[in-house]
């Protein structure tokens, strides 16, 4: 069987920036019919061990610090990360030393680094063994080095990797001379790392696929002669992967028995399919059979560095694959038994359980199926969730790749008696793309909150097609293609009559909310919508890396209540192509909007560190966290727009006044206090950038018993933001203002272009009136298409890095992910703190060049002191 390697994804034919567009590289059977409701058994009673976390790592899931922002990094949580070697080749970016910063601050655990990334070449020096191998052990010592001098307070933390895929590299498959070979320059190169020094940490050997002939030989001699690994590695590349894990794993542990060794931890390195990453409904069965195992594993490297390997979004948001890493990482206590309909079967419903006793907090993680769900939930102990619990369900929807998501609401709850036979819940589903999350806590006094949101989808193909095509884009029969709702999408919108039209009956007049899931060929394109055969409005895309790697774009959209007629069209007058009419589109949602954006975080479900006491039975949650001296509470928040927010803080001061400490990214908010005991709640009006942010709580003063963070979107304080064209600034040097291309989404198709690569080529922007000293947060609307043709594998993108200089004050550096297109722009945020009265704001990069700016905003973090309100 051919398994893919993580950088190269196989060439069989050139995609859009180099993205391979692979042939199927296995074909698995599709899964036995099943029952129109599958059967998952939960027994909380048998544990399986402490909870392990370890399976939802990345490779090259970070490219340049900063680039995936802290936050949305420490809501995933990876604990393990594969990267280059410092100063490697292999990429222009994933440097390890480079990302350890934010890796290490963020959560994480082991550093793992690919030493034969120092080579630009894949295969590695063209596929052959060097002739001198002393070269490439002088390269990995090297490397040693470079770690520990660099960072030798985590320096026990890295793990280096001198081989990789060694059976389709140097050494070929498996006989008794490759093996002799490997073996012994495994042994030259282990010999070398633990001689610079003793507390490194050697891996490997990162076979393609489990090799049960080599591993054998390698712990055999390893055993003889000082020379195991620290870790044992291999891939899981394949949707087989599902079924044959299990097996595996079972074998190699054989391995080591039969060779009396103790167990070795293990990381499957690289693990996953392109139509897996992103989709928690394929994630959770990779998830589950690695947590069950209690192994270390890292998603596998298919796109390009920087985006925790497709799930995370845009520069600063999450998507569905988000939040089930978040759902994963906020796990703790111990797993327990999960039966699910079949095991080791591909795209079947499998899951992860734990339970809690001191959060009195039982959870279940499940997915991989169409069919509906009941989960029987054995084993609750009364004495931890008394007589009577309250079960509550949240689905996590597929977003796309670049599709922003907000939290997973709960959609649905019961409340159940643990006195009357087994308790069991049924989740209606009908799509294998989602997952869900089961949260039982003992009986609250009001029984929790569900979201009754009106919404529907359709599948594009399955509207009225004018002049279009509909494609297969089946991820069954191959799991290389790029995820695809219902595995059909709708493409050549390319005639000026193209359009896909359908029918939708609303309950209410108002606002609905349309999302579009797109992709374009790494351009910006426009479509025209139609309701009720008349022009509502201009839809404008942004530039994607490819027809399938699904973005969402939303628009709002006035109904009145009852039945309507929803086109999109390539002409807004019949006779004229829009620009960048010609993409995809895989599936349509309409959200009926009612009120502002608001979302609740109740905190017992937050991460807690240090002494943080559940006060039972109290507040609308049914217990409160109590917070003082270093305890806190951190919260990972999601905002649909870049704008201010109130956010409310609920708690109370059991015996006096206290003040707390909270905290937005790292940026500390003032006023959150209570003036006595009792009930309270602090409410702030602070700016968010769309996407993912990081709060945290804790007690400056006194002690304080946290209820619930709420977010409420407050449109009124967006008149305290300041924009500022990019062409109206004072341009020097080689920077330009440049007309761009039809269809582009920047403000009066214009952009300053040129920016950086010389301490000359700079933007001014004058400080508008009412920005005084303080927190501010600069939003850049950006444009960065940069990427190193060197290579002929992934999209090899680069990050742009700008320098924001306030005369008389601070330089601030931003850093700017690729885009896809310098006519397509994207909002990054960058903190800021002024400290003049008025000094001007420089842009540029001497070294290299800033991205394309088209707009700049200064928004004040927070726009007055927090008010307090006492709730009894």
């Amino acid at each position: 069987m051919i398994f893919a390697h993580h950088h190269r994804a196989r060439r069989f034919g050139a995609g859009i920036l180099g993205v391979a567009l692979v042939a199927g590289l296995s074909v698995v059977a599709a899964p036995p019919a099943q029952a129109a409701t599958d059967a998952v058994s939960v027994n909380f009673a048998s544990s399986t061990g402490s909870y392990h976390g370890g399976a939802a790592g990345a490779l090259y899931g970070l490219s340049d610090d900063g680039v995936t922002p802290s936050a949305v990094t420490a809501g995933a949580n990876p604990v393990t990360l594969s990267q280059k070697d410092p100063g490697g080749a292999q990429h222009p970016n994933g440097d390890a030393l480079k990302v350890s910063n934010e890796f290490f601050s963020t959560g994480g655990k082991y550093l793992f680094i690919y030493t034969q990334d120092t080579y630009p070449d894949f295969p590695y020096n063209g596929g052959a063994r060097p002739t001198d191998f002393s070269t490439y052990v002088t390269a990995v010592t090297d490397a040693v080095k470079a770690v520990k001098a660099t960072d030798p307070n985590h320096f026990a933390q890295y793990v280096f990797l001198p081989f990789n895929e060694p059976e389709q590299e140097w050494y070929g498959n498996y006989s008794a001379a490759n093996s002799q070979r490997l073996v012994s320059d495994w042994a030259t190169v282990y010999a070398a790392i633990k001689g610079v020094d003793s507390r490194a940490l050697v891996g490997g050997p990162a076979f393609a696929n489990y090799q049960h002939g080599f591993e054998s030989d390698l712990l055999t001699y390893g055993k003889a002669h000082g020379s195991l690994p620290d870790f044992t590695l291999w891939h899981e590349l394949n949707r087989g992967s599902l079924a044959n894990y299990a097996g595996n794993y079972a074998d190699y542990r054989a391995l080591e028995t039969s060779v009396g060794v103790s167990p070795i931890p293990i990381n499957i390195n690289e693990w996953g399919d392109r139509s897996d990453l992103s989709v928690p409904g394929q994630m959770i069965q990779w998830l589950a059979m690695f947590e069950k195992t209690k192994v270390y594993a890292d998603t596998a490297y298919w796109s390009y560095a920087g985006n925790l390997n497709d799930n995370s979004a845009g520069p600063n948001s999450a998507n569905g694959g988000w939040w089930m890493e978040k759902w994963y990482a906020d796990l703790s206590g111990n797993t327990v038994a999960v039966t699910p309909p079949q095991a080791n079967t591909p795209q079947t419903v499998q899951g992860i359980a734990t339970v809690d006793a001191g959060k009195k907090q039982a959870t279940v993680l499940l997915g991989g199926n169409g069919n509906a769900v009941s989960v029987s939930l054995a084993g609750l102990d009364q004495s931890v969730f008394g007589t009577t619990v309250d079960v509550t369900v949240a689905r996590d929807t597929w977003s796309g790749y670049e599709g922003s998501a907000l939290q997973p609401k709960p959609f649905q709850t019961q409340r159940l008696s643990l006195t009357n036979g087994t308790p069991s819940i049924t989740i209606p589903n009908s799509d294998r793309m989602s997952a869900y999350r089961i949260i039982v806590t003992p009986a609250a006094t009001t029984a929790p909150a569900v979201d009754t949101t009106w919404s529907t989808s359709v599948e594009a193909e399955n509207t009225t097609l004018t002049d279009v095509t509909a494609y297969a884009q089946d991820t069954d029969a191959d799991p290389m293609t790029f995820a695809t709702s219902n595995k059909k999408d709708v493409g050549d919108l390319s005639h000026v009559d193209s359009a896909l039209t359908w029918n939708v009956t609303v309950p209410a007049t108002g606002t609905y909310r349309l999302g579009i899931y797109d992709g374009t060929q790494a351009a910006p394109g426009q479509n025209a919508l139609f309701v009720d055969n008349g022009f509502s409005q201009i839809v404008q895309y942004t530039a994607d890396l490819s027809y399938t790697y699904r973005n969402r774009t939303d628009v709002l959209v006035n109904l009145a209540a009852g039945t309507h007629a929803l086109s999109i069209r390539t002409s807004r007058d019949g006779s004229t192509l829009l620009p960048g009419s010609n993409l995809a589109i895989d599936k349509f949602d309409l959200t009926q909007v009612v009120g502002a954006e608001s979302a609740s975080y109740p905190a017992r479900f937050g991460r807690v560190a240090g002494t943080t006491p559940f006060v039972s039975g109290q507040g609308r949650n049914g217990a409160l966290v109590s917070v003082t001296g270093s305890a806190s509470d951190t919260f990972f928040i999601a905002a649909g727009d870049d704008g201010y927010y109130d956010l409310a803080l609920d708690y109370r001061t059991p015996n006096a006044a206290a003040t707390l400490a909270v905290t937005v990214n790292g940026r500390p908010l003032s006023g959150f206090a209570s003036t006595s005991a009792g009930g309270w709640t602090s409410t702030a009006r602070v700016h968010l950038a769309a996407g993912i942010s990081q709060v945290q709580v804790s007690a400056a003063s006194g002690t304080a018993q946290l209820d619930t963070l709420r977010t409420v979107r407050a449109t009124g304080g967006d008149s305290s933001t300041k924009t500022i064209e990019a062409e109206s600034g004072t341009i020097s040097g080689a920077s330009r203002v440049s007309t761009l291309a039809a269809g582009t989404n920047a403000s009066g198709g214009k952009a300053v272009t040129y920016v950086g690569n010389g301490s000359g080529n700079t933007l001014t922007i004058a400080r508008p009136t009412g920005t005084p000293a303080g927190l501010y947060d600069l939003g850049v609307h950006y444009a960065n298409a940069e990427q190193n043709t060197a290579n002929h594998y992934n999209t090899d993108v680069v990050s742009r890095t700008m320098t924001i200089a306030e005369n008389g004050g601070a330089t601030t550096q931003g850093i700017f992910r690729h885009n896809y297109s310098y006519a397509s722009f994207w909002w990054k945020t960058v903190p800021l703190q002024l400290t003049t009265a008025n000094g001007a704001l420089v842009l540029g990069n001497p070294s290299s060049y800033a991205p394309d700016l088209d707009q700049v905003t200064l928004s004040p973090l927070q726009l007055s002191s927090s008010t307090s309100t006492y709730t009894g």
